[in-house]
């Protein structure tokens, strides 16, 4: 995204937003705690982008960023 000049539509998605329940409570614990160290969630707005998807018959699956291609066949294979 960021190679077309959405920069700020990827700062969109890194940062924890009002719907991302887990987030909210890992920044208010972080708030508390003053702990600087914050990773950001997935909102529950990609959630409903994702059934959306699914609902169409597209087959969407997450994977972790390091994630080897063997694990990410095992992960594949788990789910079916």
């Amino acid at each position: 995204l960021e190679a077309y000049g959405a920069s700020h539509t990827l700062q969109e998605f890194l940062t924890v937003k009002s719907d991302d329940v887990i987030g909210r409570a890992r920044v208010y614990e972080a708030i508390v705690k003053g702990d600087a160290n914050l990773e950001p969630g997935v909102p529950e707005s990609f959630h409903v982008l994702i059934k959306e998807l699914q609902s169409l018959v597209l087959d969407v699956d997450l994977e972790e960023e390091n994630m080897s291609v063997g694990e990410k066949r095992k992960l594949a294979s788990s789910k079916k």
